[in-house]
């Protein structure tokens, strides 16, 4: 059967929701991006383009902004890297998250110099099966109100997540957070009247959903926060959800520990790739 790229359109939207819930743990963002924005069109600031076996979709890769976000699909890296290579012409890679040697496949093709991150993380999910008993029911949606106090928190997780000063490097990065406040999707947990743990909501669709964020102040470390608030929002998200996926660095065995306390199993790597 010939092999062909093509970019996908709303007619294959349904071949694309099957492809990714073949493994939908390592696919939870991108099918997230789909039920939250759908396939679009050519007016839209993104697309979707995907290899064909004959008429059989064998890989997909999301692509934002011209480059500014890439996510392959997960499983077959030889068949995103078939993709890669046709997108070679028209896509400058700014930013890419996703299984590792799928990613890796996209930085060989469309990664002209060396990224300015490169991480690799372990993905870790949990099912209502997998559950510890940790929780802590002062865990909140964070309101509008609390975004003063929110905002060096979120800025401190992408410092350490990403090694980068949010409040210096990006203008928009404030209303970022109040706009996550508004969809409801940032937690926090205060005590005497401080914030001293926040973790958001990412990617969700009806596969799943994505935690990331998840930051404790220096001054509040060490005590529990963590693990009783990711047990919490845990188990919350999980009476109608079949499962959550965390992101962990694999130089940070301390919230890998967590993790596995709570009740998430390791996954497959990950790798998270920053080139601007």
């Amino acid at each position: 059967m010939p092999v062909t790229v093509q970019q996908l359109t709303s007619k294959d939207s349904d071949a694309l929701k099957a492809l990714l819930a073949k493994d939908p743990a390592h696919n939870i963002y991108l099918l997230g991006l789909l039920a939250e924005f759908g396939i679009g069109d050519t007016r839209s600031s993104y697309s979707y383009w995907g290899r064909f076996d004959g008429k059989t979709l064998t890989a997909a890769v999301f692509v934002g902004g011209g480059g500014a976000l890439v996510v392959p699909s997960a499983g077959d890296s030889v068949a995103t890297g078939v993709i890669a290579d046709a997108l070679a012409e028209r896509v400058r890679l700014k930013a890419s998250v996703g299984e590792k040697p799928a990613v890796d496949a996209l930085v060989r093709s469309l990664c002209a110099g060396k990224p300015r991150l490169s991480k690799t993380y372990r993905l870790f999910s949990v099912s209502a099966d997998d559950l510890g008993p940790f929780t802590n029911p002062l865990l909140r949606l964070a309101r509008e109100e609390d975004l003063t106090r929110l905002v060096p928190l979120a800025a401190g997780a992408v410092r350490d997540i990403h090694d980068r000063d949010a409040l210096a490097e990006d203008p928009n990065f404030e209303e970022r957070v109040a706009q996550r406040v508004r969809a409801r999707r940032t937690y926090v947990l205060e005590e005497n009247g401080e914030l001293v743990f926040k973790v958001d909501i990412g990617s969700r669709s009806q596969f799943g959903a994505e935690l990331e964020g998840l930051y404790t102040v220096p001054s509040q470390r060490g005590k529990g926060h963590a693990t009783l608030c990711l047990g919490q929002i845990s188990r919350f998200l999980l009476s109608s959800l079949p499962r959550l996926t965390l992101r962990v660095d694999e130089k940070d065995e301390s919230m890998a520990r967590i993790a596995r306390k709570v009740g998430y199993l390791a996954q497959r790597s990950q790798r998270l790739v920053l080139v601007e």
